[in-house]
């Protein structure tokens, strides 16, 4: 429903302005009018929902905004009061959201509707979970909850990126060194070989044509290498499901680790916070972050909404996560038993990403010692020849 916001008077001639929640301007006037306000001028409201979200939100806004708003409800702050004091910390658009959304709500409209304006940020099982504590009258819970379960999202997002950090670092290092290598100074050592009539070892010859491939056709590589993160990005973009089924078989099946735990930690919050068990599912395949097992959520969500087990239904999922489900939907605590799943798998997650960190360090360090052991030995080979053959 749109939102108008308007300059009027009341019957005693003070003037007022604000904002209605109607079904069109008559709608609006209509209202106004049997609340004792005469408007002058009713527009419109554009909200920031229309025109924003070209680009990333932070990953800390909504956690963050979430924790302080039930702090202050907590507290006993009213729910526009509370609205208007997080605005003020925020800026630029951030700012406008939140004062768009304490307009909604001045307006009559529900924080649950309010925020369903602006899904980019606010996600469906957010909406569900504040309708159904707004509803319940406990929303200062819901909200905490909520908070909870969006900074474990984000803290496994972060290990995951701070995890990274270094291999990818040193492997960005590797790269330059070996480019530097071939391209300046293997060159001028090959050099030395040229002017002799000896034949040179195959893998000295091998050494000469690396060099004299990233000396001459670095260009052609740098295009190769832009070219191939063109058609990573396109591959994603149109075949995604192609990446992700590569992504499952990773090595000690460190992801499908990740993916298990974002699915259990999904369930079991949406189904505590009362969400329907099949909405819980759409929200769960949207958060697990792999394509292919979304397909298998929402294949298992059909087979569920007539009137299959949830456990039967998930084709391709561990044994392990299935018996978990199969047990809790058993015993009636399927919120709970999925909650032990989630533990289960982070902890398993985080057992496997350190494992798979502790070797690729070494694997670096090994590939980057055969490269210059490889450099060294051509180089050397062809000295000791010509060493045998000066003494000869």
């Amino acid at each position: 429903m749109p939102i108008f916001k308007y300059r009027g008077y009341k019957d005693k001639g003070t003037n007022i302005e604000g904002v209605i929640e109607a079904d069109g301007q008559k709608d609006a006037i209509i209202k106004l009018k049997a609340s004792g306000v005469f408007p002058k001028e009713i527009t419109e409201a554009i909200f920031a929902s229309r025109k924003i979200f070209y680009f990333k939100h932070p990953q800390s806004f909504l956690p963050d905004i979430t924790r302080n708003l039930s702090a202050l409800l907590y507290a006993g702050v009213s729910l526009i009061e509370a609205i208007e004091a997080i605005s003020s910390e925020q800026k630029g658009q951030w700012k406008g959201i939140l004062i768009d959304i304490k307009d909604r709500l001045l307006a009559g409209a529900t924080l649950a509707k309010s925020i369903q304006a602006y899904p980019a940020i606010f996600p469906e099982f957010y909406s569900g979970m504040v309708s159904a504590g707004e509803s319940s009258g406990r929303l200062t819970e819901v909200l905490l909850t909520l908070a909870d379960f969006l900074e474990s999202q984000r803290s496994i997002k972060n290990k995951v990126q701070t995890s990274l950090v270094y291999p990818i670092f040193m492997a960005f290092v590797s790269i330059f060194i070996l480019s530097f290598l071939f391209t300046f100074v293997v060159p001028k050592i090959t050099n030395i070989f040229e002017g002799t009539s000896a034949t040179l070892p195959l893998i000295t010859v091998m050494l000469v044509w690396i060099s004299t491939a990233f000396h001459k056709f670095w260009w052609l590589m740098a295009l190769g290498a832009a070219g191939a993160v063109v058609f990573y990005r396109w591959l994603k973009k149109t075949k995604k499901e192609i990446i992700d089924s590569i992504l499952l078989k990773f090595p000690l099946g460190i992801l499908q680790s990740l993916y298990m735990a974002r699915f259990s930690i999904t369930m079991s919050f949406l189904l505590s916070g009362g969400i329907p068990i099949l909405n819980a599912m759409r929200s769960a395949a949207d958060a697990i972050g792999n394509v292919v097992l979304k397909n298998k959520i929402m294949s298992a969500q059909n087979l569920v909404s007539q009137g299959a087990r949830i456990s039967t239904s998930l084709d391709g999922f561990p044994p392990t996560l299935l018996q978990m489900i199969s047990t809790g939907e058993e015993s009636g605590q399927l919120a709970e038993a999925l909650k032990r799943a989630a533990k289960f798998y982070e902890a398993e997650f985080d057992k496997k990403l350190s494992r798979t960190i502790s070797l690729l360090e070494p694997a670096l360090i090994l590939f980057m010692g055969l490269i210059v052991g490889f450099i060294v030995i051509a180089v050397l080979l062809p000295i000791f020849e010509l060493n045998q053959l000066i003494k000869m």
